[in-house]
């Protein structure tokens, strides 16, 4: 899911969430106080969604890990990027010589 998409569907439900407490209490401090929570589990309830996804991917990795013999994978863009980084590096260093 995009950043916007997400930031658009958490916006959505913190504002549905705001209009009906409003109405059920009348008191605007408890709306802002009560809505300000439920952005907070919002947030950490997606973060614990991405804290597993990350974690299952992880495993998945271990595995195929094991299948090919204990080689662990190589992912080519992460080697440029870090050849990048070294030699960006590198003419830093060789410019404050």
């Amino acid at each position: 899911m995009s950043l916007p998409r997400f930031l658009a569907g958490m916006f959505s439900v913190l504002v549905i969430f705001a209009i009906s407490t409003y109405v059920s209490t009348g008191s605007i401090g408890r709306t802002l106080v009560q809505t300000l929570v439920c952005a907070v589990l919002l947030q950490l309830g997606y973060f614990l969604v991405v804290l597993f996804l990350v974690a299952r991917e992880g495993r998945k990795a271990e595995k195929e890990t094991e299948i090919r013999g204990g080689e662990p994978a190589r992912l080519p863009e992460t080697e440029s990027l870090v050849g990048l980084i070294r030699h960006l590096t590198d003419l830093l260093r060789s410019r404050h010589s």
